[in-house]
């Protein structure tokens, strides 16, 4: 004998759902009930929209680091670091000013006492003040690029202390590099500095856009090849070309601010391994 069906509401399944037949076995007999099959889960795209510019988690994503290298000053480890890089950038720079002035004192006394040794005199000093300045952000950038490694471990040791440990270069990997991006700085900063005197006011830009390109490419880079070589490490600067050239005008904007240029080669360095792991 045929059993009787259960009368089932359409509504009773959501569209598209699957009936499966389902049999309970009792002393009675098969009683048959209707289920719905699960409907399948859309699987996670593999590679999610980029966020608009203009979206306020994309601009977070440009000003999260800076602000959180700023807010690690408080840690002894960090600071340690930002004293020595400020002491050495400060011996150097003296070192400087000093050459110039002993080299313009020596071009008064043999001018004589007239108005060439006069100006002799003064231009030691002048010259000298104007060329640290001048050379402040690119022997700081040489400086930094010395204390990547601990820069670098201070910030994954509070931000991210689930990645495993890095394998840094080789010191004299990290020396050359760190002196090819301060010839790399100091040669754009002459470019920068011409074409100021050509366009007045665009060479400005032009100027700040090439030190945010040269300090952003150059500090990323060393960062990330404390992980990676440097092929990988290039072809992801490229993937986040847009965020490393901010910071990298961040940093090249606060070079020309007195003081604040002391500490801005380590906090680039800091900014910069948050650019690195924000990819993950």
């Amino acid at each position: 004998m045929a059993l009787p069906m259960p009368r089932m509401s359409k509504r009773a399944f959501p569209a598209g759902a699957e009936l499966v037949m389902c049999c309970r076995i009792s002393t009675g007999g098969v009683a048959p009930r209707l289920s719905p099959a699960p409907l399948p889960r859309n699987p996670r795209p593999r590679n999610p929209p980029a966020r608009p510019p203009h979206s306020p988690e994309f601009i977070m994503t440009l000003l999260l680091p800076p602000i959180r290298a700023v807010s690690q000053l408080d840690d002894p480890v960090f600071l340690g670091v930002v004293l020595r890089s400020i002491a050495w950038a400060v011996l150097a720079f003296a070192a400087v000013a000093g050459l110039l002035a002993w080299a313009g004192h020596e071009a008064g006394q043999s001018w004589g006492p007239n108005w060439a040794g006069w100006l002799g005199y003064a231009a030691g000093p002048v010259g000298g003040g104007l060329l640290a300045l001048f050379l402040f952000l690119p022997v700081a950038t040489v400086i930094a690029s010395l204390f990547v490694d601990r820069v670098a471990d201070a910030v994954e040791h509070r931000y991210y202390p689930a990645i495993p440990p890095a394998r840094p270069a080789a010191l004299s990997v990290q020396i050359w590099d760190g002196i090819a991006l301060g010839a790399r700085v100091l040669a754009l900063q002459v470019v920068a500095l011409l074409l100021s005197l050509l366009l007045p006011g665009i060479g400005l830009v032009l100027g700040w856009l090439i030190a945010a390109w040269a300090i952003g490419r150059g500090l990323f880079v060393a960062v990330a090849m404390r992980r990676m070589d440097r092929d990988t490490a290039t072809a992801l600067y490229r993937r986040q070309r847009g965020a490393v050239i901010v910071q990298g005008g961040l940093m090249a904007a606060m070079g020309v601010i007195p003081l604040l240029n002391l500490l801005a080669p380590v906090l680039g360095t800091a900014a910069m391994v948050h650019v690195l792991h924000a990819r993950d």
